[in-house]
């Protein structure tokens, strides 16, 4: 599994977070809270670079109405998503032990995961549990 710490770094660490982030406790409480907007897009950016197709990622995640509407802090559920998300991130650069092939991995079409890319079954908890289960089956040498 990720470690906390790096998935509070893909969300912006502690310049963005407002506070350090230790324990899964200490991130479950920002994430109920609401992670600033900012998190949102920083986490999405970490791995997909074409400016278009982020924008569209993020469009799936939060409504654009509803993104220009948000002052500072996303709503408990949108936040979820957003961790949920730099979970996946921080566990696949865990697995692959570097930033572009865990980039490659997450935007490319997996066989294992029916053709689909993790990134986009990441979307939901049981699409990003099929994910990690894939990551660390690699990670071990198990078929996949």
């Amino acid at each position: 599994m990720a470690t906390v710490r790096k998935i509070a770094l893909i969300l912006g660490g502690e310049p963005v977070l407002k506070r350090r982030v230790r324990s899964a406790t200490e991130l479950r409480l920002v994430v109920e809270k609401g992670l600033p907007k900012s998190t949102l897009e920083r986490t999405v950016r970490h791995v997909v670079t074409d400016r278009s197709e982020a924008r569209e990622f993020i469009d799936r995640i939060v409504s654009p109405a509803t993104y220009k509407r948000r002052k500072t802090l996303l709503k408990p559920a949108e936040s979820e998503k957003v961790a949920r998300l730099a979970r996946i991130i921080a566990t696949a650069e865990e697995v692959w032990g570097n930033p572009d092939d865990a980039r490659r991995f997450l935007t490319s079409p997996h066989t294992g995961l029916g053709g689909k890319r993790p990134l986009d079954l990441a979307q939901s908890e049981l699409g990003a549990q099929e994910v990690e289960e894939e990551l660390w089956k690699l990670m071990y040498g198990l078929p996949a």
